[in-house]
């Protein structure tokens, strides 16, 4: 199946150099180029793409309101934000607005290519490292009191561990080897977290587990 993508930056030579590592795979197609953020939400209807890669700093409309206008539709494309740096407050608010994950600029094409089809399939690019510093750095900014959020009451004892393990960078590996079960329950156990929090995907549930209090930030060293 070929993957639609859409590549949103107000730079003319970034858009030109990812089309062409991307035209280069016989999975992806690039449907559409956008200068700014109206752009692409125009484009988006008319082109009706998978994943759009969307620069989280653009004049007129960023990439921040952009995406929240368009993960807030019905069959919503999958959003990667791309960035110059990954410490970025207007990022942390890219993923709260819906971005399935980001990306920095300078990003290998391989890497580039296979976020592409991680995020089309359904999952987050949810890279631990730099998404936990991201997130430690910027969690306090509006966070909503852990009593405000209904939904997490409804999170099972072991839910709830899942969550946090999931929110300090674990992928499912380590959540198995850790709480001493099976990566299938371990998916499990996520599917049933989405589903409570009314989440879409696992970057989401981490912005909301940190928003939430669940997890705090990490002290500054």
């Amino acid at each position: 199946m070929t993957i639609k993508v859409l590549i949103a930056d107000d730079q003319a030579l970034v858009r030109s150099g990812f089309r062409m590592i991307l035209e280069a795979r016989d999975d992806l197609e690039v449907v559409g180029e956008a200068f700014d953020g109206a752009h692409a939400i125009r484009l988006v209807e008319q082109t009706r793409p998978d994943v759009v890669l969307m620069d989280v700093r653009m004049p007129g409309l960023d990439g921040v309101a952009a995406t929240a206008q368009l993960t807030g539709r019905p069959g919503a494309p999958r959003v990667i934000i791309l960035t110059t740096y990954d410490l970025d407050e207007a990022l942390y608010a890219a993923l709260r607005a819906g971005a399935s994950g980001f990306l920095l600029k300078d990003v290998r094409p391989a890497d580039l290519v296979e976020a592409i089809r991680i995020v089309a399939r359904g999952d987050a690019l949810l890279a631990p490292s730099a998404t936990r510093r991201l997130l430690d750095r910027f969690a306090a900014i509006d966070a909503t009191p852990p009593a405000a959020h209904g939904a997490l009451e409804q999170l099972t004892e072991r839910e709830r561990e899942v969550l946090m393990l999931l929110a300090r960078g674990a992928a499912n590996a380590e959540i198995a080897e850790r709480l001493v079960v099976t990566e299938a329950t371990v998916k499990t156990h996520v599917s049933s977290i989405l589903r409570k929090l009314g989440v879409r995907d696992r970057v989401q549930a981490v912005v909301l587990a940190y928003d939430l209090g669940l997890v705090r930030p990490r002290p500054s060293s």
